[in-house]
């Protein structure tokens, strides 16, 4: 896609701008997100501001496919906000909890009698576990996007498939994101309140709100409001995806279509204290201990489903999302009843930094230039799903001579793909990874403990041992490889 045509595409949507729109918000934020978007070569976009009890900015750049031509973003597109989802989970349990028929220090099993996991330690997950992501359920591996089902059993026939499982950690001693833990809550959900989640959703929090166009049904989506999901394809260069991020087994961690002005009543009735327009979904003490933290570790801080914060000095709440083709960002500054909502129709980009800059003009101050470097990690993810292992490493390589400016392409970059590629029990393709960053890194010790766990991930121990004392070869204070080493050859050692 050419720069002159993204630039086309900006400047014609540049007239989506609502009318409540103040010229200081088209004046100095919007020229900084039309350059973010001609360099990021962004396929759409969607940005809404609320100040107050009221939209203050809202804006649709870009297409809604790139295969159609004649369709630009505007703030009634719909988006796939993936993960802020699961917000809405949280409201519907905490519901429940408001009406005494789920208690938060409860067992899961209480409500779910079919729930089993391989580790028996299960049966102690709660509740708040589930909703803090401090279960030890791990995250899910396949989401099956190309393989999808629309039926309503497919919720409680994924949870029953969790029984092979085993848990990462004793519930409530860790956090670990975990989509699973969702679906088990969203099941939950169904259950208790003898309604579909789906139906339930939108029954108690989208039809009270008038979020009219938003839905967690895609076939009940307005096609003609519905924007297709980008990657970034062999070459580098935007294209549709082959597939549509929606499988019924995963609802409530990631299915809901929604669009700006819906996202934007979603937002003012959380500034609300979870009321708006006299209709009340929650009490608003709920939602204080809903934004409060409920779990702090060395590295992590979390509320129920929500993030707790901290912006230019003022608390904040967030929640983001990503999934193929699509990325979404949400933040509240609940005590200035300020939000910020944005979404995109691709995956290759990251947006916090274009979120910052609207917080930034909603409190007044100037704006940074919103140009980051693309995660080549993300992109390489991306890639291996799409395309598999040798096409992503032959991207990387094109990207690398191609746009050298363009991405991240930090031996740290490649060093988390292999880990978190371990995680998602994919480890022939992390060796190929780690493979990678030694080529380019030859001097990085991190190169050869990523070598170490990506050959133990397959069982092949003799090479562990090799990689870890390369990696104590070129630092000895290496303590990872040093540790592992005295595990697995003391001799050595």
């Amino acid at each position: 896609m050419s720069r002159a045509y993204v630039l086309a595409v900006v400047v014609f949507c540049a007239h989506c701008v609502a009318q409540l729109t103040p010229d200081r918000y088209t004046a100095t934020l919007q020229p900084e997100i039309e350059n973010f978007i001609n360099h990021q070569s962004v396929a759409g976009l969607a940005i809404g501001i609320v100040k107050g009890d009221r939209l203050v900015y809202s804006s649709g750049f870009g297409l809604e496919s790139l295969d159609r031509k004649g369709d630009p973003v505007t703030a009634e597109s719909l988006f796939h906000v993936a993960s802020i989802t699961k917000t809405f989970v949280a409201t519907g349990v905490m519901q429940l909890v408001e009406q005494g028929k789920v208690d938060l220090d409860a067992t899961v099993v209480t409500y779910l009698p079919y729930f089993r996991m391989a580790d028996s330690r299960y049966k102690q997950i709660t509740v708040r576990h589930l909703l803090t992501h401090t279960s030890g359920i791990p995250d899910v591996i396949d989401y099956e996007w190309g393989k999808p089902q629309y039926d309503p059993g497919a919720l409680e026939r994924y949870v029953r498939s969790l029984s092979s499982l085993d848990l990462l950690f004793p519930p409530g001693t860790q956090f670990e994101y975990s989509n699973n833990g969702y679906e088990v809550l969203g099941d939950l959900i169904a259950k208790v309140s003898g309604e579909t989640f789906e139906d339930y959703v939108q029954r108690h929090i989208l039809t009270p709100l008038r979020m009219t166009k938003s839905t967690l049904l895609l076939e009940e989506a307005d096609p003609k409001l519905m924007t297709n999901g980008h990657i970034l394809n062999a070459a580098g260069e935007p294209s549709v995806s082959k597939v549509f991020p929606y499988n019924r087994t995963h609802s409530p961690s990631s299915n809901l279509e929604s669009n700006v002005l819906d996202m934007v009543r979603w937002s003012i009735a959380n500034l609300n204290g979870g009321e708006l327009d006299g209709k009340r979904i929650l009490q608003q003490s709920t939602l204080e201990m809903m934004f409060r933290p409920a779990f702090k570790s060395s590295d992590r801080v979390t509320g129920i489903a929500w993030a707790p914060g901290e912006y230019h000095g003022h608390s904040t709440v967030s929640h983001s999302g990503g999934d193929t083709g699509f990325a979404s960002n949400l933040v509240l500054i609940p005590d200035l009843k300020i939000a910020v909502i944005v979404m995109t129709n691709c995956d290759y980009i990251s947006i916090r930094p274009l979120t910052n800059a609207a917080l930034d003009v909603a409190l007044g101050l100037e704006p940074g230039p919103i140009d980051v470097k693309r995660s080549i990690g993300y992109q390489l993810y991306s890639a291996i799903q799409e395309f598999g292992i040798e096409t992503a490493i032959s991207q990387y390589y094109a990207l690398r001579k191609n746009h050298p400016d363009r991405y991240d392409f930090g031996e740290q970059e490649l060093h988390d793909l292999g880990h978190y590629l371990i995680k998602r029990s994919k480890p022939k393709e992390a060796i190929r990874i780690f493979q990678l960053n030694e080529e380019i890194y030859p001097s990085s010790p991190n190169a050869y403990t990523g070598l170490g766990d990506g050959y133990l991930a397959i069982g092949d121990t003799a090479s562990a041992v090799a990689n870890f004392q390369k990696a104590i070869n070129l630092d000895a204070t290496n303590s990872h490889a040093r540790d592992e080493l005295k595990r697995l050859a003391p001799d050595i050692h």
